[in-house]
C-alpha cells in the first residue's frame, strides 16, 4: 500500500447545468414511459413474448451493465487483495460507479418485472428456495448494494465533518470511527458477493441447455463471466476517469491508468485463450468459422478484444491517452458483445420466434444510464470523490 493519502475535493459549481437539464428531461420521459407500461401492462409496452422472456431490461440493465459496473470490486481486489496501493487514488471513481450502475440496474429490473412491490419478500428467508441460482443471484445483489453505498458514505461523512455545525456534522463524527472499524470486514464482503452473483449468473444461461447456441453453452460460462466482469470494470474506471479529468479539470492519472490498462489486456488475452481454447476442445471450431449470425457475432467480439488487447500494449498505441481512451471504449463494445451472446443472442427459442427491443425498451433503459450519469455528476460536485491538484492536467497526444 502506498504511504501518501491523495488530496481529494469535490468539483463543486452548479448542479442545475445545460447538460443536466437534458439529462433530468430525458429521464422524465422514460418515467412517462414506465408509468405507461405499468399502465398498460409489458406486452403492449415491449416487443417480449413467450419465446423471448427476458429482454433489454435484464439483459441491458442487469447482465451488461452491473458488468460494467463492477469497476469497484475489481479495483478493491487490486487495491485490497493484492496490494497494489499505487491505484487507490482510482477507488472512490470505481465505487462510485458500480454504486451507480448496481442501484439504477435493480431499479430497471422493477419495470421488468410484473410485480416489483413483492420485491421486499427476497428477505423472507423461509421462503427461499435454496436450489435458485436466480436467488442467489437476487440476494448478493441486494446486499451487495448495500455494502457498496456503505463504502460510498465514507466521501460524504467526510464533506458532512467540514461543515460548521449541524446534525449532518453530529452523524458524521459519531458514524466515523465505526465505519473504520468495520472497513476491512466490509471490504470482504464486498469482495465475496461480485464474485458470487457474476459467476452466478454465468451458472444461469447455462439452464438454456441446448437452446444456448454452442458458441457459447459451455460449463466454463461461469468463469467467463467473472473475467469479463474484470475487464469490463477496469475499462469502465478508465474512461470515467478520464473523461472526469477533461470536463472538471482534474488532473490525468495517467501513468496509473496505463498501469491499470496493460493489467487490463493480459486479462483480455486469458479470457480469449479460455474461450477459443473451449471452443476447439468441445469441436466448435467449424461453428465459430461459419459466418452464420453466431458465428459474426462471436468473431465480432474477438476481434474487438483482441485489437484492443494489443493496442493497449503496443508502444504505439498504449502509450497515448486519446488511444488508451478509445481502446477502452472498444472493450466496453467487445465484452458487451459476449455478455448478449450468452444472453440473448445466441439463444434459440425456436425459428417462429424473433425478439429485438421497441422503442419504448430502448427510451426506458437509456433513462436510467441518464439517472446514473445525474447521480455522478451530483457526487461528485459534491463530495470529495475526485483527485485534486494545484495544476490540472488535460487529455493531450504523447506525440
Amino acid at each position: 500500500m502506498s504511504g501518501h493519502r491523495e488530496h481529494v475535493a469535490p468539483v463543486g459549481g452548479p448542479i442545475w447545468t445545460p447538460t443536466f437539464k437534458i439529462l433530468t428531461a430525458f429521464f422524465i420521459l422514460s418515467m412517462l414511459l414506465v408509468a405507461w407500461r405499468f399502465a398498460v401492462g409489458i406486452g403492449p409496452a415491449s416487443a417480449l413474448n413467450d419465446g423471448y422472456p427476458w429482454g433489454a431490461w435484464k439483459v441491458v440493465n442487469v447482465v451488461v451493465l452491473t458488468a460494467l459496473g463492477s469497476g469497484g470490486y475489481a479495483m478493491a481486489l487490486l487495491v485490497y487483495v493484492l496490494n497494489r496501493g499505487h491505484y487507490h487514488p482510482l477507488v472512490r471513481t470505481a465505487i462510485l460507479t458500480s454504486a451507480l450502475g448496481y442501484t439504477t440496474g435493480v431499479v430497471a429490473l422493477g419495470v421488468d418485472i410484473g410485480r416489483p412491490w413483492n420485491f421486499w419478500r427476497i428477505a423472507i428467508i423461509s421462503e427461499w428456495n435454496i436450489h435458485s441460482v436466480l436467488l442467489e443471484i437476487a440476494v448478493c445483489i441486494s446486499i451487495y448494494l448495500v455494502f457498496l453505498w456503505i463504502e460510498m458514505s465514507m466521501p460524504m461523512l467526510e464533506h458532512w465533518k467540514k461543515q460548521p455545525h449541524g446534525l449532518l456534522k453530529e452523524i458524521s463524527i459519531r458514524a466515523t470511527p465505526v465505519l473504520e472499524k468495520w472497513f476491512p470486514w466490509i471490504v470482504a464482503s464486498a469482495l465475496l458477493l461480485p464474485t458470487m452473483h457474476q459467476s452466478s449468473l454465468g451458472s444461469l444461461f447455462l439452464l438454456a441447455g441446448p437452446r444456448l447456441h454452442e458458441l457459447w453453452l459451455t460449463p466454463f460460462l461461469p468463469l467467463l463471466f467473472l473475467v469479463s466482469c474484470y475487464f469490463l470494470g477496469y475499462a469502465a474506471v478508465v474512461i470515467v476517469s478520464m473523461l472526469s479529468s477533461v470536463i472538471y479539470q482534474r488532473p490525468l492519472e495517467f501513468a496509473m491508468l496505463r498501469r491499470l490498462s496493460r493489467t487490463m489486456a493480459y486479462i483480455l488475452i486469458s479470457f480469449l485463450v479460455l474461450r477459443w481454447v473451449d471452443v476447439a476442445v468441445r469441436g466448435h471450431l467449424l461453428a465459430a468459422l461459419a459466418f452464420d449470425r453466431f458465428s459474426m457475432f462471436f468473431l465480432l467480439e474477438t476481434g474487438l478484444l483482441l485489437g484492443s488487447a494489443l493496442g493497449l500494449l503496443s508502444r504505439r498505441y498504449g502509450q497515448r491517452p486519446d488511444s488508451v481512451f478509445r481502446l477502452a471504449m472498444l472493450i466496453v463494445l467487445g465484452g458487451s458483445v459476449y455478455r448478449l451472446g450468452a444472453s440473448l443472442v445466441g439463444f434459440m427459442p425456436g425459428d417462429n420466434w424473433a425478439y429485438f427491443p421497441s422503442i419504448p425498451e430502448m427510451v426506458i433503459s437509456l433513462g436510467f444510464v441518464a439517472l446514473a450519469v445525474m447521480g455522478y455528476i451530483v457526487m461528485v460536485k459534491r463530495f470529495p470523490i475526485l483527485t485534486a491538484h494545484p495544476e490540472p492536467v488535460r487529455i493531450a497526444n504523447d506525440h
